[in-house]
């Protein structure tokens, strides 16, 4: 047996240039597993039976559920589109990526915000990038993602785009 050239070997999926999930900080984990053992606790307020244990295994387990619903976007720039949990852009059509700080997304989603954003944002999450779209079909004139590491983002998608051209 011959062995294998690099040519012949099964393509490997392409790391993404980017990956990224949103999640919750642990201190937010820990306020809303905290509030709902209080809750669960005044539900309980020493009744015996069925009441001792019910409010516990409903509401602890369902807080942490939703603390997992709340941070499970993911964010990623693979195979020449930008990937926001099930929303894609293929980033032929990005125009400009701007990355913002705090008060930049403030500017940004504030009152004179364009009802036609497409705009996915974690208020636990200070940084986003604006991603600027030149689509004449498509009527939204750009997309704002949350991100911690902005800069990095917006490079990534700025590079996929060239590397598209």
């Amino acid at each position: 047996m011959s062995p294998s050239s690099p040519s012949s070997a099964p393509p490997i999926a392409a790391r993404p240039a980017y990956a990224e999930r949103l999640g919750l900080s642990w201190w937010l984990w820990l306020a809303g597993l905290a509030a709902a053992g209080l809750l669960a606790a005044e539900l309980w307020m020493g009744a015996p039976g069925l009441r001792s244990w019910l409010p516990f295994a409903v509401l602890l387990p369902s807080a942490a559920a939703g603390l997992w619903w709340l941070g499970r976007i993911r964010v990623a720039v693979r195979d020449g589109e930008l990937l926001v949990d099930d929303a894609r852009l293929p980033v032929r059509y990005v125009a400009d990526v701007v990355p913002l700080d705090a008060a930049g997304r403030r500017e940004v989603l504030g009152v004179g915000a364009d009802p036609l954003a497409f705009v996915v944002q974690r208020p636990w999450i200070s940084g986003a990038v604006q991603v600027v779209l030149d689509d004449p079909a498509d009527p939204t004139p750009f997309w704002v993602v949350s991100t911690r590491r902005p800069v990095e983002l917006a490079e990534a998608i700025l590079a996929a785009r060239d590397a598209a051209r």
